[in-house]
């Protein structure tokens, strides 16, 4: 039997903009519990999107960009007779928005440029026009939760 459900801790919102998920975003970006770097790295890359992107606002480029990644389906493991199938079921709210941070962050980590800022920026906005690593991720995702929708049916 598994222990209960752990709880879920309140966020404070963020200074700038007021914004529990920009708190959870920042939190992710950290390293080696340097929240106020997150934070400048964050406010930074906000920074260079309203200079790159006059028609919106930063932030709610950003919220776009993250919006366009979170995953709706996603495909789990699960053994039936001796086979593995890749099952696709649909993802909780929470874990959208986890998935869809961690995938933001990961590919502007591995992009090259100049700072960090500059390539949470970029992928921001690659994330923003539908492109970018990122959103093929989360293609890739939906894509192979397509190819088995086959076993579909043995959802638990």
């Amino acid at each position: 039997m598994r222990k209960s459900r752990a709880k879920k801790r309140i966020l404070l919102p963020d200074p700038k903009f007021g914004n529990v998920l920009v708190t959870r975003f920042v939190n992710n970006l950290m390293m080696d519990g340097k929240k106020s770097t997150a934070f400048k790295v964050f406010y930074d890359a906000i920074d260079i999107i309203s200079t790159k992107v006059e028609e919106e606002e930063s932030i709610v480029v950003w919220e776009k960009a993250l919006d366009n990644i979170n995953p709706h389906v996603e495909v789990r493991s699960r053994r039936i007779g001796g086979a593995t199938f890749q099952i696709p079921q649909p993802v909780r709210d929470d874990r959208k928005i986890s998935l869809g941070i961690k995938w933001l962050i990961e590919a502007a980590r591995k992009r090259n440029e100049k700072t960090m800022a500059l390539n949470l920026s970029s992928e921001l906005i690659a994330a923003f026009k539908e492109e970018g690593a990122a959103y093929k991720k989360k293609m890739d995702t939906h894509r192979m939760a397509e190819a088995n929708k086959a076993f579909s049916h043995f959802r638990f």
